[in-house]
């Protein structure tokens, strides 16, 4: 595993994003995970969060890309970070842009986007923090699509929880390929985070020890994830995993 997956695993232990235990998501299912990428708040934080995705995406699309597109809301500062982060480790500079909820109708940046313009001729990059049915791609890859002329590269996010999209056959960050045309990746998925945890000691503590890992597993057995390996050697929560408020921490692991 490359050594920017191993640290931000690690990273999203320390931020206390990704937390082991009980979980009871909005959809009402449990789950022995949970991440919060709203957890990222300081500055150190934020710049650590921006070098990861642009790792990332350098190491999985290279630099033939112009544009950072950051949906609204979580993806706005993800994508602004990244930007700052990928001028300062490769040199090259990328505009940012995300859409609005709400369209602007007053001032000099009225319209539907914020940060950069989109043009003909754009190769974008999207950013989400986690994906698990793909359903906000619907609300904004068309919204990408319908301003000017540009290409969408590719899609990445921060965690790959390996579970079905909305179609319940194959994952959610297939799914985006197979409707959308363009390839989807993870800085990480839950197979590496368990590769990297699974009865190993980190900062003192055993994250991820048999218990734990029987119950990932009969959560993954649960959700009839067959294209995945049972034992895992793991997509947004959309709003799910994004929202903590809507999510009951039944029990610590």
């Amino acid at each position: 595993m490359e050594q920017y997956k191993q640290e931000f695993i690690e990273f999203m232990v320390d931020c206390k994003a990704l937390k082991f235990g009980e979980f009871t998501l909005k959809s009402g299912r449990k789950s022995p995970f949970f991440m919060n990428a709203g957890a990222y708040v300081t500055g150190s934080q934020l710049m650590k969060l921006g070098e990861s995705y642009a790792k990332a995406i350098h190491d999985t699309y290279g630099d033939d890309f112009d544009v950072l597109f950051g949906p609204a809301y979580k993806g706005i500062p993800i994508s602004v970070v990244t930007a700052v982060a990928y001028s300062k480790l490769y040199g090259k500079e990328v505009r940012y842009c995300s859409d609005r909820k709400e369209e602007k109708d007053h001032g000099a940046d009225k319209g539907s986007f914020l940060g950069s313009s989109l043009k003909d001729g754009d190769r974008v990059i999207m950013i989400e923090d986690v994906t698990t049915s793909g359903k906000s791609m619907e609300e904004t890859v068309p919204k990408v699509r319908g301003a000017a002329n540009v290409e969408i590269v590719g899609l990445m996010v921060s965690l790959n929880r390996m579970e079905k999209g909305l179609g319940g056959k194959v994952s959610a960050l297939e799914e985006i390929k197979e409707k959308y045309g363009f390839d989807a990746h993870a800085i990480v998925t839950m197979q590496d985070v368990i590769d990297h945890l699974y009865n190993r000691p980190y900062k003192g503590e055993v994250y991820i020890d048999d218990t734990l890992k029987k119950a990932i597993d009969e959560y993954y057995d649960t959700l009839e994830n067959k294209d995945e390996p049972k034992a895992l050697t793991q997509s947004e929560p959309g709003p799910v995993q994004m929202v903590p408020e809507e999510v009951k921490e039944e029990k610590k692991a």
